[in-house]
């Protein structure tokens, strides 16, 4: 597991640029390029992730930033077979669910913490890829389902439930591409927008 303390990383980098230092290009370049390397993947191999893999990616979680940090999460790790089965029924594009390793149950103290929640969300998918782990939200809905979910996972009626991240080593390289299998996602797009295409200058709409 990786021992770095987050506070630590952030003194560095404040003493970094306080001496007039800069780090390297290279370096930089290759975080970047990591966090553009992020993919949904939904097909996962028979490799098991290991505790202290799992335990550091929760708590990348347990930094992740939210609003006045009031940190309005609780979080299930899932492994056992048959939940993970039942909740990969709990929403109409969650399947990948059944054939994870691991899934992470996002409950939210309330519907209006959406915006902690996907900050919560992109943390954990990426702090499993640092690991070569991948992985894919599953949405639960629609209501129904959601009560089947809260009461399988034992959550008060209260809380916020709608969404388990699927996590577990690709099945092979083309699980990292969408487009090669798009069963049952054939609307979904591939690629993305030119920075042109949704970026303006000052105002909305003024473009470079």
């Amino acid at each position: 597991m990786c021992q770095l303390k987050p506070l630590t990383f952030r003194n560095d980098v404040l003493a970094l640029r306080s001496s007039g230092g800069m780090a390297s290009t290279v370096e930089v370049a290759k975080l970047t390029l990591f966090m553009r390397s992020l993919r949904a993947v939904r097909r996962f191999a028979a490799e098991p992730v290991a505790d202290q893999v799992l335990l550091d990616v929760l708590d990348v979680a347990r930094w992740t930033g939210s609003s006045k940090n009031t940190q309005p999460w609780h979080l299930i790790v899932v492994r056992d077979r048959s939940a993970l089965q039942s909740l990969a029924n709990c929403g109409p594009y969650a399947g990948h669910l059944a054939g994870a390793q691991v899934a992470i149950v996002l409950v939210m103290e309330d519907g209006n913490r959406r915006f902690d929640e996907g900050r919560l969300a992109q943390n954990l998918m990426l702090a499993g890829w640092a690991h070569g782990v991948g992985s894919c939200i599953g949405s639960l809905y629609p209501e129904p389902n959601v009560r089947r979910a809260k009461e399988l996972l034992g959550v008060p009626a209260s809380k916020w439930l709608h969404t388990a991240i699927s996590f577990g080593y690709p099945a092979d390289l083309s699980a990292l591409r969408l487009s090669v299998n798009r069963s049952g996602l054939a609307e979904v797009a591939i690629g993305r927008h030119e920075l042109s295409a949704f970026v303006s200058w000052e105002r909305f709409g003024t473009p470079r």
